[in-house]
């Protein structure tokens, strides 16, 4: 009988701790490279700075993003268009600054509406983002067109990839990695995408400043020793990643 995952998985993870302090005795290493510690679950954190409140996820503006105001009823003041500046505010006519740098759009035109009350009566302002340059995804590897997307609502990992028009005909499927920063730590999780597309687990969700890599050899470098230990992966695995010299 084939030993229980939770087992490979425990295994998996003595390996890494093993290598780390192998590393450790055995002096620094020549150049940089990653190690991994894999974490209990199989699911990815979100980003420390999301708001997991069910529903649809807002978008937030950061620098760079282009924005349409309107002030409802008050023609000078609408189909403003305007660019978060690299400081994550802009400037609006009667109100002046504005920092909207890690907002939604409803927020910000609550800022805005806050502002203008002291001008005009009753002000309705809706703020629309127009063009995204600051909440963006990495997609790179055996991908028909790698590059950077935005992230509009919700994304998750199949629709990251469709971004991207698609695997390649001889992508390795298997071997998806998404790297994410979870506060101050760094984090990688190995996929299937294949799985996902079965249904054997669910489509993981996708958060602005990820980095998605189909295939390469890169999933197998980084994960070499998790999967020496655990050859065949049938649930997501979540790793920690450190680096030494």
């Amino acid at each position: 009988m084939d030993p229980p995952l939770s087992f490979m998985v425990k295994s998996a993870t003595s390996v890494c701790v093993a290598i780390l302090l192998s590393s450790c005795a055995t002096g620094p290493l020549l150049e940089s490279r990653p190690s991994l510690v894999v974490l209990p679950g199989t699911e990815l954190p979100p980003p420390t700075n999301v708001q997991l409140a069910g529903g649809a996820r807002p978008s937030i503006l950061g620098p760079g993003d282009k924005l349409i105001i309107d002030v409802f009823g008050i023609e000078e003041l609408s189909k403003k268009k305007l660019q978060v500046d690299a400081g994550g505010a802009i400037s609006f006519p009667l109100v002046g600054s504005v920092e909207v740098a890690g907002k939604s759009p409803a927020e910000a035109a609550q800022i805005i509406e806050s502002g203008l009350a002291r001008y005009v009566r009753d002000p309705h302002v809706a703020v629309n983002l127009e063009e995204t340059n600051s909440q963006v995804v990495t997609v790179e590897g055996e991908v028909k067109e790698p590059g950077r997307y935005p992230v509009l609502g919700h994304l998750t990992l199949l629709g990251a990839v469709a971004s991207a028009k698609g695997t390649t005909e001889f992508s390795r499927l298997s071997q998806v990695i998404v790297y994410r920063t979870v506060g101050n730590q760094q984090l990688a999780a190995l996929y299937d995408l294949k799985a996902i597309r079965t249904g054997r687990y669910e489509d993981p969700d996708i958060y602005a400043n990820d980095i998605v890599v189909v295939g390469e050899s890169q999933a197998r470098r980084v994960f070499k020793d998790v999967l020496q230990a655990v050859p065949l992966v049938t649930t997501p695995i979540v790793a920690a990643i450190t680096y030494r010299r």
